[in-house]
């Protein structure tokens, strides 16, 4: 088993290079930029889609600001001109690496993540590092939540629909599984927020963010409250989807193994259902299910979410990334994308390592990789 991680844990450096490569340089031969949107800032013509980049603080934004306003008597010219003075032009891409070739610029990028050191945000003054521990509870929160959730109603859901396969039981839940599974999590998310949060009928729960403004003046149990208050909507919204897939995956896994002939051998030896399916076909079924746990886990935190913070305003991982693509703020954008794909590989890994511990009949050691 030993040498099993060693060979796992080698193969994600040329994996998490290989996925840094690709994204990096789609990235970079994208229209726009943030030398590019500087210039729009100069010109008056840039639009923020998130009205959250602060210009003050950083030692990247006061430099940013100071290049904007040493052309203050040139602005009103510049607005309707063809472009800008070169020499500015040169400063801003100096300002932000864009004066060296593509690819010593992504050779500083990994050997400064090799080392963990993400930089600082291009339009705020804070490291990628503090805004993704900053934004990363609230994620976290969501994906527990939805993950727990999804596998609470899932697993006895698709156990049942397996044992009761073909009965009205499974046609009328099968029926509310296929809505769930064709309902978008975003759209399901704004139909609550039209119902329940003041969009058009009643108003129930909060539009907005995660705790109220005053939560910090509330006692301990009002602060649990009004969490779990403000967290409704936004978890239903992303359950929906999520547990009708593993529905139908834990029946089709559990009806697998019914039908197989150890299960046979064993009702004719006179076990009953419940003991065949305790005893027998529950450990061989929940086998794959179980062990996919984390793959769920860092895809409901990292990729599930992101809709649904920017939809319910929840200053999370998503609403992060979303504001910093949108804003072409490349080492939030680069730096996120690095960690998530390392903590990704690493989850998948740890995946694979509880396949063991759920069934020590699995060895990993005479597989090759």
């Amino acid at each position: 088993m030993i040498s099993y991680i060693i060979r796992r844990v080698l193969l994600i450096i040329p994996t998490l290079i290989g996925i840094m490569v690709i994204n990096f340089f789609i990235i970079q031969t994208a229209p726009g930029g943030p030398v590019e949107r500087l210039i729009a800032q100069v010109r008056g013509t840039a639009v923020d889609a998130t009205a959250r980049i602060t210009r003050s603080g950083g030692e990247a934004d006061q430099a940013t600001y100071a290049a904007s306003k040493s052309q203050g008597e040139n602005f009103g010219k510049y607005r309707g001109a063809q472009g800008l003075d070169p020499d500015f032009i040169k400063e801003i891409e100096k300002l932000y690496g864009f004066d060296k070739p593509p690819l010593k610029r992504f050779l500083i990028m990994m050997g400064n993540y090799a080392r963990f050191d993400f930089g600082d945000s291009f339009f705020r003054d804070r490291s990628v590092v503090s805004l993704v521990l900053e934004k990363m509870p609230v994620s976290i929160t969501l994906g527990l939540w939805t993950t727990l959730i999804v596998y609470l109603i899932s697993i006895p859901l698709g156990i049942r629909k397996a044992v009761k396969d073909g009965s009205p039981f499974d046609m009328w839940t099968s029926f509310v599984v296929t809505i769930g599974y064709a309902i978008p999590g975003f759209l399901f998310a704004i139909f609550l927020i039209v119902m329940f949060a003041g969009g058009s009928y009643i108003k129930i729960f909060p539009l907005r963010g995660l705790v109220s403004e005053d939560w910090r003046n509330l006692s301990f149990l009002m602060k649990i409250g009004d969490y779990l208050w403000h967290i409704v909507l936004p978890i239903v919204s992303s359950v929906i989807g999520g547990f009708a897939g593993l529905t139908m995956f834990t029946k089709n896994s559990f009806l697998e193994e019914i039908n197989k002939q150890y299960v046979v051998t064993a009702r004719g030896k006179g076990l009953s259902d419940r003991k065949v399916l305790t005893g027998h076909i529950f450990r061989n079924a929940m086998l794959i299910i179980i062990a996919g746990f984390p793959s769920a886990f860092i895809s409901a935190l990292f990729t599930g979410t992101v809709l649904t913070e920017v939809i319910f305003s929840l200053d999370g991982l998503g609403l992060l990334g979303f504001e910093a693509a949108i804003n072409r703020d490349y080492p939030v954008v680069f730096g996120t994308m690095y960690f998530f794909s390392l903590l990704g590989l690493v989850l998948s890994l740890a995946g694979d390592l509880m396949y063991t511990v759920i069934d020590p009949r699995i060895d990993f050691e005479s597989r090759e990789v």
